[in-house]
């Protein structure tokens, strides 16, 4: 027998060990038995920029082109491919969530990109967003309530600097700020020109690169983070 072949004949059982477990059924067959049971109830399909939503119900049943879905009446107006969508299943090894066609057809694939959020790619259209809808809600309405007029002041009150935050998008998942005038030198040679939420942190992000990080202090205020012993701190325009 010649290496090549001894090569073949060792890597062979080496791959098919590598998908069992010790009971001999492939180990994706349980990461996709649970993936599918966590993906029942409602999500939310969107834009990056979550400029058009569609609601999307993934339910358990199975029918003769997959597993049950239901699309909210706007879906098709908002995102013209959804039209196409009819069933809903598990594909990969176990890690693809597709929307799929009547033939079973990959309408958009999904794959999860960090706790709850699915990302898919349509060629010539973009990525797309799915997400848990109650959380997608839940970042929305806090996106909603950082817009507008900030101002940046030291621990003892004084206002050093004013900002705006926008839901303008700047990049995928940031969107614009812009400074006014007469800043603090060091608020203007960070010089922020993209935000976000972001794991329960408000990220300010330069064209430099640089990001500082801010948590919530209370309801109406975010302190930068790590703290310091002259703290600075954004609260709403005064």
């Amino acid at each position: 027998m010649s290496g090549g072949r001894i090569r073949v004949a060792v890597a062979a059982p080496l791959a098919l060990l590598a998908v069992l477990g010790s009971s001999g059924s492939p180990v994706w067959s349980q990461d996709a038995s649970t993936l599918k049971k966590d993906m029942v109830g409602q999500w939310e399909l969107a834009t990056t920029d979550r400029s058009k939503t569609c609601v999307v119900t993934l339910k358990s049943d199975t029918t003769p082109q997959g597993l049950k879905l239901e699309l909210e009446p706007g879906c098709a107006a908002a995102l013209p491919f959804t039209k196409d969508i009819v069933a809903w299943n598990i594909k990969g090894l176990g890690d693809i969530v597709r929307l799929q066609s009547a033939n079973g057809e990959a309408v958009v694939d999904f794959t999860e990109v960090e706790s709850g959020i699915f990302e898919g790619l349509r060629t010539g259209e973009g990525v797309y967003i799915l997400q848990n809808l109650a959380a997608a809600r839940s970042l929305a309405k806090s996106m909603d309530q950082m817009i507008g007029d900030w101002s940046m002041v030291r621990g003892n009150g004084q206002a050093i600097c004013g900002l705006t935050l926008t839901n303008t998008e700047a990049s995928q998942d940031n969107f614009q700020v812009f400074l006014k005038p007469k800043c603090d030198a060091a608020i203007s040679a960070f010089a922020p020109t993209q935000w976000r939420l972001d794991h329960g942190q408000m990220l300010l992000m330069s064209a430099k690169g640089e990001t500082w990080q801010f948590e919530a202090d209370d309801n109406a205020q975010w302190r930068k983070v790590p703290d310091s012993a002259d703290p600075l701190i954004m609260v709403r325009g005064q």
